[in-house]
């Protein structure tokens, strides 16, 4: 495959995700704002459900992965708890609900929901490995 070639078929890809990128960024920097006012409501202190909360909502929320950081720090600062907080950070980092879309178009159906998965349960397990080996030390 020669340059051209190459230029030629990246183009045509950076036609057809741009379109769809655009949107889903538009739409998360709508709801990212309302999303975390309501973080700190939405966790219990309960150490089994506490990780899935904030599983969840590092998973639908969408940002790069410095921010994460500094959500979580202002998660602890409202009595979020570490548990819930580490669960948050892993799952914005490595799972991506908002880029599912794009991830499926690109990558296939199958590898781009269990990759997200896997993502997502290893962020809770992560979670209580990381507060459980904090405890012993």
């Amino acid at each position: 495959m020669t340059i051209q070639e190459s230029a030629k078929n990246t183009w045509n890809t950076l036609k057809i995700a741009l379109p769809m990128i655009c949107g889903i960024l538009l739409l998360l920097s709508i709801l990212n704002p309302v999303f975390e006012t309501y973080y700190p409501r939405i966790f219990t202190g309960n150490f089994f459900i506490d990780p899935i909360i904030g599983a969840l909502a590092g998973s639908v929320a969408f940002g790069i992965p410095i921010t994460s950081y500094i959500a979580g720090g202002e998660l602890l600062k409202d009595g979020v708890s570490l548990l819930a907080v580490t669960a948050f950070i892993l799952a914005w980092t490595t799972v991506g609900v908002a880029m599912l879309p794009i991830e499926m178009k690109f990558l296939g159906r199958r590898f781009a929901l269990l990759r997200n998965a896997i993502n997502f349960v290893n962020a809770i397990v992560i979670a209580i490995i990381v507060i459980l080996v904090l405890k012993v030390l």
